[in-house]
C-alpha cells in the first residue's frame, strides 16, 4: 500500500502549487494507479466521467521527451486546441507579466536574456526532471461540459498527489507538439489532448520552487447577490 501523508484538505489545497523542478526518485505504477482511482471520484456530468489518461514513465517517457525535443528544434509546433484570447488584455497581460517576471526572477535569469528563457521554457519537455508524466485526453466530439468536467478530474489529481507525498505541475506547452507526442505513444487520433502534467516529488532544494504566485481576494471576483 503506497504511503500516505496525512494533510487536511484545507492544507492540500492552500499548499498546491505548480513544482517546476523534481527529484530523480522513482514513483511506483502502485501509487499512480491508487491516485488515479481516488481521483476518479472527481464529478462529471451525469457521470460520464470523459478523461482518459496516459502515463509515460522510464523508456516512454524518455521517447516522449526526445521526439518532442525534436519538432522544437525544427520548428514545428502548432496549437492542439486555441487555448487563450488574442491578443491579452488586462487584467490578465498583467498577472502573465507579473508571473513571468517572478518565476524567471527565480531561476536566476535577467529579462533580456531571451536565450535563457528559452532553456528555462525547454525544461517542460522534460517533465522538468519528474520522474513520471500524464497526459489527458478525451474524445474529440465531445463538447464545454466535458472540458469542465476534466479540469475537476485533472486538480483532483493536483490535490490527492500531495496525500502521496507527491507534487505536480501542470503543462499545456505538450498541447503544441501533440503529432511528437503521437508518434512516441499511442495516442487515438481521435482522442484531443487536453493537457500534461510533471508528477513526482519535490526538489525542495531548488529555488524555483520557492515560487508562491498571488491569488485575487474574493472580494475582487465575487459578486454577493443579497436581494
Amino acid at each position: 500500500m503506497p504511503e500516505r501523508h496525512h494533510l487536511t484538505g484545507l492544507e492540500a489545497v492552500a499548499g498546491r502549487r505548480s513544482v517546476r523542478q523534481f527529484l530523480a526518485d522513482p514513483v511506483s505504477l502502485e501509487t499512480v494507479r491508487e491516485l488515479l482511482d481516488l481521483a476518479a471520484r472527481s464529478p462529471s456530468g451525469t457521470n460520464v466521467q470523459p478523461w482518459n489518461v496516459h502515463v509515460v514513465v522510464g523508456a516512454a517517457r524518455e521517447r516522449v521527451t526526445s521526439e518532442v525535443l525534436q519538432d522544437v528544434q525544427a520548428g514545428l509546433g502548432s496549437d492542439e486546441y486555441p487555448y487563450a484570447p488574442r491578443p491579452w488584455r488586462e487584467p490578465f497581460v498583467g498577472r502573465r507579466c507579473r508571473f513571468g517576471f517572478d518565476l524567471y526572477a527565480k531561476y536566476g535569469i535577467e529579462r533580456d536574456n531571451m536565450a535563457g528563457r528559452a532553456a528555462a521554457i525547454l525544461r517542460n519537455y522534460s517533465f522538468f526532471g519528474a520522474p513520471v508524466g500524464l497526459f489527458f485526453t478525451m474524445d474529440r466530439d465531445h463538447l464545454y461540459g466535458a472540458w469542465l468536467d476534466m479540469g475537476m478530474f485533472m486538480q483532483t489529481v493536483m490535490i490527492v498527489a500531495r496525500s502521496f507525498g507527491l507534487e505536480t505541475c501542470p503543462q499545456e506547452l505538450w498541447c503544441h507538439y501533440v503529432p511528437a507526442i503521437r508518434r512516441a505513444i499511442s495516442i487515438p487520433e481521435e482522442q484531443i489532448l487536453v493537457c500534461g502534467m510533471a508528477l513526482g516529488y519535490e526538489d525542495v532544494s531548488a529555488e524555483c520552487n520557492t515560487l508562491v504566485t498571488t491569488r485575487e481576494p474574493a472580494e475582487r471576483f465575487a459578486t454577493f447577490h443579497l436581494e
